[in-house]
Formats: C-alpha cells, sequence, structure tokens
C-alpha cells in the first residue's frame, strides 16, 4: 500500500501507524483547503458581501473532506499545485499587461 500513496500521503505518513495517519489525513485535509482557497480565490474570487463569503469557504471546506479521502491515492494535491501555478503565471501576465497599457494610454 505504500508504493501507492501520492506524494504529500506519503509526506505525512499515512498508513504508518494509528495515531500517524490520523494526523496525516489531518495535515492533508488541511494541506487541500489551503490549496483550494489558494486557486478559487487565483481565478474564481469574486467580490461579495461578508455572508456569501462564508457561505462559500464553508463549502469549500466540507467538498475537500472527500477530496482529502481521494487524495490518499490520486494526485488531488499535487493538481492543486500545478492549477494554482499555471493560475498564478495568467494573474500576473494579466496585471503586467494591463499596466504596459495602462503605460501606453498615458503616454
Amino acid at each position: 500500500m505504500e508504493e501507492r500513496l501520492t506524494f504529500f500521503a506519503a509526506l505525512y505518513k499515512i498508513g504508518e501507524n494509528q495515531d500517524q495517519t490520523q494526523l496525516g489525513m489531518w495535515l492533508l485535509y488541511g494541506t487541500i483547503v489551503l490549496l483550494s482557497i489558494l486557486v478559487y480565490n487565483l481565478g474564481f474570487a469574486r467580490k461579495l458581501p461578508l455572508l456569501k463569503n462564508v457561505v462559500v469557504y464553508i463549502s469549500l471546506a466540507l467538498g475537500c473532506t472527500v477530496l482529502t479521502f481521494f487524495a490518499v491515492f490520486l494526485p488531488v494535491a499535487e493538481g492543486l499545485i500545478v492549477a494554482a501555478m499555471f493560475l498564478g503565471i495568467y494573474k500576473f501576465r494579466r496585471h503586467r499587461r494591463q499596466d504596459e497599457q495602462h503605460a501606453e494610454q498615458g503616454s
């Protein structure tokens, strides 16, 4: 079973013993929630009122519960890292392009 674990599942030592598995699952859950929040903010977030934001983040955290169980054997966290990298590059390039356009219009 150990050879089938994903990078993060192996990193958090899921499957070694009962105590370590429980801690590892919580760490994996936290990692997936943080990466999901990052991906959401980089690519999909809109300005919302506070209560709607709370509902979105609670729904996101609940959805990450299911993703955590998949993430033991499937590269969910790794995919979120790749998505965050692509969205970060996209945001950076878009921001730089807008700055260039504003500089052209200003001169």
